[in-house]
């Protein structure tokens, strides 16, 4: 997986951090030490969510749109991921061979058993307990 989900996480437990005060993307991609085109291009992706809320202009900036402890890393998860766990083939498999007419399936098959074990593991855990370890 990419560095999507961490720096997500790391924008919501700063956002969590600034107890409900706005947040700029300048200090967010300040903190992550990144691109604030990067961090714009994520706070985006948390909006369209509805992990964040934003208010444009001058003195706007950034925000928790629900309750830190309703905030579950399982739906970071599925906010940030793009492709497989395990990946994905550039090339289609020969499908006179027996192995390869099959092996993309059980691959996805595999890869589906994965992620749901991730995510159901995520589920467990909250912004509010993240948060907690930081203060």
């Amino acid at each position: 997986m990419n560095g999507r989900f961490h720096i997500s996480v790391h924008i919501l437990t700063l956002l969590d951090a600034a107890k409900g005060e706005l947040v700029s993307s300048d200090y967010l991609a300040g903190s992550i030490n990144t691109n604030p085109a990067l961090v714009r291009k994520e706070l985006s992706n948390l909006r369209k969510h509805g992990l964040i809320i934003s208010k444009e202009g001058k003195a706007g900036g950034y925000m928790l749109a629900k309750s830190p402890d309703q905030i579950r890393f399982a739906d970071v998860y599925e906010a940030v991921k793009q492709t497989a766990i395990l990946g994905q083939a550039r090339n289609e498999p020969n499908p006179k061979c027996p192995v390869g007419r099959q092996i993309n399936q059980h691959l996805k098959d595999m890869d589906k058993e994965i992620e749901d074990a991730v995510i159901k593991k995520l589920y467990d855990f909250n912004l509010a307990d993240f948060s907690e370890k930081f203060y």
